[in-house]
């Protein structure tokens, strides 16, 4: 009986680490609402909105396969996926944790 209790599968969390699951399903990801609210979320995210996307970044293939607008142009930059002018760069909206989106 102990040989069946290690090798039970224990269920996996989707959340990203460091972030409970209740905030890793909100909008923006891993953002308490008052700090969503404000747009107060600067310290987890590289980027805000407003701001030119620079340095690395994945361009987000097929984003409707993610659950996101397939006429939009997302980027994938430091771990966080935003919605950026495809000429630009500038952020025009921040979509949430790459972990919890892409997986």
């Amino acid at each position: 009986m102990a040989a069946a209790a290690l090798i039970t599968p224990v269920p996996s969390s989707a959340a990203p680490k460091g972030c409970p699951p209740g905030l890793a399903k909100k909008s923006p990801s891993c953002v308490p609402p008052g700090q969503a609210k404000k747009g107060n979320y600067k310290n987890t995210a590289p980027y805000r909105r407003g701001d030119v996307i620079s340095g690395d970044y994945i361009v987000i293939r097929n984003p409707d396969r993610y659950g996101l607008d397939r006429s939009g142009t997302y980027y994938n930059s430091d771990g966080y996926v935003f919605r950026v002018d495809q000429e630009t760069r500038e952020v025009l909206d921040f979509i949430g944790a790459a972990a919890a989106l892409l997986n």
